[in-house]
């Protein structure tokens, strides 16, 4: 007789399902490094799936940075930062981003789940408040529920619903707001001037998660408070290196007193291996290049309003995005994995978002861009997106611009 546990685990059958379908879009191995190009299955595919968006996960300073640490430091750290595992580049790396970021101080942690998991868990605790927006990464819940605070949610970027929420809290309590820059899937920005508005109105603090903002907006993509040109306004930017930075791990800045706490109370920090060197090495590397060669961000840029408008032209409906990340709404979980699928069998890779991530009248495809990709790259993935939509009887939401 099979315990509780499996009879648990026997009850998820989405996956088995979509299998069984051959509609599965999870886990597809990818023989190759990322790029616009990659290879799966021995097959060439376009990469529009990846958040490598300044394209430097293949370039040649930060692998050769890479290649450097692994010869000086070893493969690993064996240890935690806070024991024996803080190597002198671990601190270079946090002393440059306090300065890209414009805060005084910062920490690295392993992985930017680990950022906002360590952050947010110890910052507020049980008769204080976290206010979220409902569409924050799920990093950023799973914190807050570790964090045993109040935590409330205000409707995505909905500044009016955002202050009846605040007004409801007692003044004298911690409220804590956080938040994604740029929303993960939606694509579109935060309304941080508002919130910095209502922030100081009802004395709470704030912390943007720029995962996919850095490199991306601001000056030389310095993320989200510097697009607004309101760096001293916000208490913590959290980012990662998995996107822009073309490595692993992330990071919390903001004024030295909150970073130092977070030292020696973030537990995702202290009980997890730190780092490993050629991690460290590779962002340093992408950091650099992207300071001195604004040619990157800028191509990303042309790269998004060409993508954009080929788009639109063709009628989908990409919502309020703002950004590299362009959702085309196809508004059936079904029908988002079938056009996942017959897009890899045309040699296009796209990333299905479906229900729980979001709503089921909200499932997406995941359009993203790269700086690396061509206008002719793109052109053929839209034209294969566009023709599949047709074959499998995907109406366009609207109409043709």
């Amino acid at each position: 007789m099979k315990s509780k546990l499996h009879q648990r685990v026997a009850e998820f059958t989405d996956a088995k399902i979509a299998r069984e379908q051959g509609i599965y879009p999870y886990f597809r191995p990818i023989s190759s490094g990322q790029d616009t190009e990659v290879i799966i299955n021995g097959k060439r595919v376009l990469m529009f799936g990846s958040n490598s968006y300044l394209g430097l996960t293949n370039h040649p300073k930060v692998k050769e940075a890479a290649i450097d640490a692994v010869n000086k430091y070893g493969t690993g750290c064996a240890g935690s930062r806070f024991l024996n595992g803080t190597l002198d580049i671990h601190i270079e790396l946090e002393q440059k981003l306090a300065a890209y970021t414009n805060q005084e101080d910062a920490i690295i942690f392993s992985t930017g789940f680990q950022s906002n998991l360590g952050g947010l868990s110890c910052l507020t605790g049980r008769h204080d408040y976290i206010i979220l927006d409902e569409y924050s990464h799920a990093s950023i819940i799973d914190g807050s529920r570790l964090s045993f605070s109040k935590v409330i949610k205000y409707s995505h970027n909905d500044m009016e619903d955002l202050e009846r929420k605040l007004q409801k809290l007692p003044e004298d309590a911690i409220k804590f707001i956080a938040f994604d820059g740029i929303f993960s899937m939606e694509g579109d920005i935060a309304k941080l001037p508002r919130i910095v508005e209502l922030a100081k109105q009802y004395g709470a603090s704030i912390m943007v998660d720029d995962a996919h903002s850095l490199g991306v907006i601001g000056e030389k993509g310095a993320g989200t408070a510097n697009h607004f040109g309101l760096d001293s306004d916000v208490d913590l930017i959290m980012g990662t290196f998995s996107k822009s930075f073309a490595s692993l791990g992330g990071f919390l800045s903001g004024d030295a007193e909150i970073i130092d706490y977070l030292r020696h109370r973030a537990r995702s920090l202290i009980f997890s291996a730190s780092m490993t060197p050629a991690a460290v090495a590779s962002v340093i590397a992408a950091l650099e290049l992207i300071q001195t060669e604004p040619e990157h961000i800028d191509r990303l840029w042309q790269n998004t309003r060409y993508a954009t408008q080929l788009l639109l032209n063709e009628g989908f409906d990409l919502g309020p995005t703002e950004s590299p990340i362009l959702p085309v709404y196809i508004r059936d979980n079904v029908k988002t994995f079938k056009i996942t699928k017959e897009l890899m069998e045309q040699g296009v890779f796209v990333n299905p978002v479906v229900s729980p991530a979001v709503p089921p009248e909200d499932t997406l495809i995941r359009f993203s861009l790269m700086a690396t990709h061509t206008f002719d790259q793109i052109d053929e993935a839209i034209d294969k997106l566009s023709k599949a939509c047709k074959k499998l009887d995907i109406v366009h939401v609207k109409e043709k611009v």
